[in-house]
């Protein structure tokens, strides 16, 4: 987070560091309160109860206030200097995504990753390559109504499938991936593949639904 805040002042006047706190048992609410008092540029939301990683996602997005939103996981696999490399392209583009140039992930999780962003790209139609790198920069505005259900890694896909159905201009960018420093990975979890599985053919009737209502 302190890499954030060095970082964003470079790129906006006003700016807004959100850490969310997703029911988590350790310090982590703590310590980002303390953070919070430090600094009037970062807010805290508290989940009282574990939401999932979409929860947290879709409670960031909304408590967001600045005209661009940047999703970055808090587990340290992103270089906050990177955000330069995604800002370059706005407000050309509407969403711009990084895209891991070499992920820092064992080699079935990565396996998996290529194999659900091709399934994504499909069923879906969504034009990028790395769907599930959570290290994103959105326009807010598109996302302002937008109604997001997925409490897991869903998320991604969910968040790119409705921007997308919106007209968002797209651009993906190369971003570097580290180890990772902080939390557990979840996704090779059978409970969660199947529900992301429900999730993903769930949000493939519902968009085609939205096609047949209102046709371009």
């Amino acid at each position: 987070m302190r890499g954030f805040l060095a970082e964003l002042p470079h790129l906006a006047e006003n700016y807004e560091v959100i850490v969310v706190d997703d029911g988590s048992v350790d310090k982590t609410g703590a310590i980002a309160d303390r953070l919070a008092s430090e600094d009037r540029h970062v807010k805290v939301v508290h989940h009282p109860k574990n939401r999932g990683y979409g929860g947290a996602v879709i409670s960031g997005i909304r408590a967001a206030t600045q005209p661009y939103v940047l999703l970055a996981d808090g587990d340290g696999q992103f270089e906050p200097k990177e955000v330069e490399a995604l800002a370059a392209f706005v407000p050309e583009y509407d969403v711009v995504a990084g895209k891991r140039i070499r992920r820092a992930d064992p080699l079935m999780r990565r396996i998996n990753g290529k194999a659900w962003t091709t399934l994504v790209r499909i069923v879906l139609g969504i034009p990028i390559t790395d769907i599930d790198c959570g290290f994103k920069l959105f326009k807010r505005e598109l996302l302002e109504g937008m109604e997001l259900r997925a409490n897991g890694a869903m998320i991604s896909t969910e968040l790119m499938a409705r921007l997308a159905g919106r007209g968002a201009k797209i651009k993906e960018v190369g971003v570097h991936h580290l180890p990772r420093m902080a939390g557990e990975q979840s996704g090779a979890n059978f409970k969660v593949i199947m529900r992301a599985f429900r999730e993903l053919f769930a949000l493939y009737g519902e968009l085609k639904a939205e096609r047949q209502k209102n046709p371009r």
